[in-house]
């Protein structure tokens, strides 16, 4: 299973094959039940070759199989929308559901909780309430590059239960970090310019509407550009 990586781009990097970046998908937990704004984390493995004990959002590559997963509800028309990049054709739209259904089952893989149905090993993701709220593409010279889509929900909204977080293979010390105290928080450069943009955006408006504009970070020649998505 695959792992994000956006590092420093003012970091040196070793040559590298130009390698095309491969879809994938990560999803910020937020929990708001008590009043607070708190994010799920979790911690790479100290023996992961990729991004060692670094904390990061639950999500990986999107698989092979991922558009044929079943789904209750499908996203929200505006998200599925703009995933597709403006195209109506089904393919399109395929692809971009396929991105929100990994997020959806990275997250069942690596920290136990479902949005959707389960029971008796049945299980189907509910989209609903997933926000597309940012994109990232690994930026050349690195030995693994990733174009990211990072989704959003609340507990609340998704009907997950905090407290049925359990540690994987993946992700270990799973917590839910108060959204304000994230700063001490040993996380990638990319994660952490993420969650600033989505606290942002929270404080802005706490709804967080499903057609808000997100952030698209990529590099061009050795230097890093913010677009929109």
């Amino acid at each position: 299973m695959s792992r994000t990586a956006f590092p420093d781009p003012t970091a040196a990097v070793s040559p590298a094959p130009r390698l095309t970046p491969k879809d994938a998908a990560t999803l910020i937990v937020v929990d708001r039940t008590d009043g607070r704004l708190r994010v799920l984390f979790g911690r790479r493995g100290e023996r992961h070759v990729f991004m060692p004990n670094l904390y990061v959002f639950p999500g990986g590559r999107r698989d092979r199989g991922d558009h044929a997963l079943p789904y209750t509800h499908d996203l929200h028309p505006e998200v599925l929308a703009r995933l597709a990049a403006g195209r109506t054709d089904p393919a399109a739209l395929r692809r971009g559901r396929a991105l929100a259904l990994a997020a959806v089952r990275e997250l069942r893989e690596e920290t136990g909780l479902h949005i959707g149905r389960l029971s008796d090993g049945d299980t189907a993701a509910d989209l609903a309430s997933l926000r597309y709220v940012a994109r990232a593409i690994t930026p050349p010279g690195n030995v693994r590059r990733f174009d990211t889509r990072f989704f959003l929900t609340f507990t609340d909204e998704a009907g997950i239960d905090p407290q049925h977080v359990r540690d994987s293979a993946e992700l270990h010390d799973l917590t839910w970090l108060d959204i304000e105290a994230s700063s001490g928080l040993n996380m990638p450069l990319i994660t952490r310019t993420i969650l600033e943009d989505v606290v942002g955006r929270i404080k802005a408006d706490p709804c967080l509407p499903f057609g808000s504009p997100g952030p698209f970070y990529y590099s061009r020649r050795g230097q890093t550009f913010r677009g929109d998505i």
